[in-house]
């Protein structure tokens, strides 16, 4: 057995995030809280998609975590893009709530998770690992709630 190729080798490798948000606030307390991790590395922050979309080209995380309302592009919008730009990129949307119909167009265009901000900085770093790792994570919350907007009832007028 080779002792110095063993003691090269990183117990848990660090995994690059993206952190997107436009509530300035959010994003960078949300950025102190993951890097005390040791296996969590904030390499950029992005306040708009647009910013997300050029920082991860630039940056090439591992997980991208963004919000699902940013402007120039929401949530949904990057996902997408970074699935065809950047396919090792994982993508997971955090969001205060969604609407119907989000969720699963999420889903359908490459995030492999979707969960309330309500979530602990705990809780979120053990979804970013479990999304690394190429598992799907859902706030059971939303996923009760995960009907496709065609199928809900029309309000009265």
């Amino acid at each position: 057995m080779n002792v110095m190729a063993e003691q090269n080798l990183p117990a848990n490798p660090t995994i690059r995030l993206l952190l997107a948000d436009d509530d300035h606030l959010l994003r960078t307390a949300c950025a102190a809280l993951l890097s005390l991790e040791e296996d969590l590395e904030v390499v950029a922050e992005a306040a708009t998609g647009t910013e997300v979309i050029e920082l991860a080209l630039r940056h090439g995380p591992d997980v991208a975590v963004l919000d699902l309302r940013m402007p120039g592009q929401d949530g949904l919008a990057v996902v997408e893009r970074l699935t065809e730009l950047l396919p090792a990129c994982k993508t997971m949307i955090v969001t205060g709530h969604a609407l119907p119909g989000q969720l699963e167009r999420a889903l359908t265009h490459g995030a492999r998770g979707f969960v309330l901000k309500s979530v602990s900085a705990r809780e979120l770093a053990a979804v970013i690992r479990a999304v690394h790792a190429g598992d799907r994570r859902i706030d059971p919350a939303l996923a009760l709630g995960r009907a496709p907007a065609h199928e809900l009832p029309r309000p009265q007028r």
